[in-house]
Formats: C-alpha cells, sequence, structure tokens
C-alpha cells in the first residue's frame, strides 16, 4: 500500500476559522473515505475537542469518532480509516499515545495505507523524534522518539525573525541550529498555512505558505508551494 500522510502547520491561519484554509487539501487528501479517526490528546478538553472536529469535519461531510471515546483505543486504530491528529501540546499527546501503546498499531497502519492528518502537534508526532517542536514539555513523555512514519523532523508554527524586534532571545532559526549541533535529522519549517503532502515517495508543499528546510551543515532552504521536496523520504 502507499503511505499517505497530510501535515498541517495550524489549524488556524489568519483570517479564517478553523480548518477553513486546509479544507480543499483535506477533502482532496481523504476523498470518499467516510470515517475518521480523531486523537483529541493534545488538548485537557477531549470532548470539547472531539466534538468541535466532529461538527467541523462533519462540514466537509466526514464523520468523526474519537479515540478517547473507544472502549479499545488500540482497536478503533486497528479499524481505522483514516485518522486525524489533532494540535495541541505535542509532550501531553505523546505521553498518552505511549500510555495506550498507540505507536506501533499506528504507524503499522500508516504503513498500510491509512491515510493520516496532523496539525500542529499531530504534524509533530509524525516525525522521527519531536525534539524540534516549540511546544513546553508540560508533561515528560517516556521517549521524545515519534511515530517515525517521516524520516525527518518537524517545526510548525514557524516564524522568520522580525528585523523590528528588540527581542534578544533565540530567533526558531537558531533554535534549530542548535537541534543540528546534536541530532542529524532533517527539519521542516512549517510556516502558518503551509501543508505538505506525501504520497509514498512523492512529498510536496501545499497549502499558502512556504516552508524553510534546515539540514545539518548546509544553510536554510526555501521552498514554494508546488515544489517537490522527495529526497526528504530517500534520506538515511
Amino acid at each position: 500500500m502507499t503511505r499517505r500522510i497530510l501535515l498541517i502547520s495550524s489549524s488556524t491561519c489568519h483570517p479564517t476559522g478553523y480548518l477553513d484554509h486546509a479544507e480543499a487539501e483535506i477533502r482532496d487528501f481523504l476523498g470518499a473515505t467516510p470515517r475518521v479517526l480523531f486523537f483529541p490528546w493534545a488538548l485537557r478538553d477531549l470532548d470539547g475537542y472531539a466534538a468541535k472536529v466532529r461538527e467541523r469535519l462533519g462540514r466537509m461531510d466526514f464523520d468523526v469518532d474519537s479515540a478517547h471515546d473507544a472502549a479499545n483505543p488500540v482497536r478503533a486504530v486497528e479499524d481505522a480509516e483514516a485518522v486525524f491528529v489533532g494540535g495541541g501540546n505535542t509532550f501531553r499527546l505523546l505521553k498518552k499515545m505511549y500510555e495506550l501503546d498507540l505507536l506501533v498499531p499506528l504507524r503499522r497502519r500508516v504503513w498500510e495505507g491509512v491515510p493520516y492528518i496532523g496539525s500542529s502537534a499531530g504534524t509533530n508526532v509524525a516525525g522521527a523524534t519531536i525534539r524540534s517542536t516549540n511546544d513546553m514539555p508540560i508533561v515528560e513523555p517516556p521517549s521524545l522518539s515519534a511515530l517515525g512514519i517521516v524520516p525527518f523532523c518537524l517545526n510548525p508554527h514557524y516564524l522568520d525573525p522580525d528585523p523590528a524586534s528588540t527581542h534578544k532571545g533565540e530567533t526558531r532559526e537558531e533554535r534549530i541550529a542548535q537541534f543540528h549541533e546534536e541530532n542529524d535529522q532533517a527539519v521542516v519549517g512549517l510556516r502558518e498555512g503551509a501543508i505538505l503532502r506525501i504520497e509514498e515517495s512523492a512529498v510536496t508543499l501545499r497549502g499558502i505558505a512556504r516552508a524553510r528546510l534546515f539540514r545539518r551543515g548546509e544553510p536554510p532552504a526555501e521552498f514554494e508551494t508546488g515544489n517537490r521536496l522527495d529526497f526528504l523520504v530517500r534520506q538515511k
């Protein structure tokens, strides 16, 4: 089967509402898939989050089941027709995925061809590790290793330095440079509105914003919407 993954920088992009900027991409990606299994664990209010996603995807004609309602979440993953992992705090999300033993079955299902959509934290956990996230470690997962359904790492909500700012803390680019002092994986910085679509060995930048690619020992590279980054899934 073909690995199919849609990685969204953020669920909301100014000035539109929840998932509005990504609706066309989600519709095209899921096609005729009728049901989506939602992972709400990146936020504390699981019921409220699930209701929000159920209403929004319902307007796209998709039915939503929330994994937190399942008596057996592993079985829910094994039976899923598509999976959407929502945004929030990446550490909280990954910790819960470890506690429920969801990483291995979800990874297997994606490799079997089940469509995976991630947004923000859900995009972070798709990578090899969550070490490149912006989030505060409000909880401690047993490992920072993530799903690994793509061999690189992500930095959703990527921000360029503001030349008018007097802030003297590290820029996002400087923090990713620090990541590469200790780690080898490439990092894709997804600006708000950027979406990465992976279809087996094809990687395409979609959405309404550019992405910035960081590789250890190399200068950052810019990519425009429509550009291909197939080399990212061929790296060893």
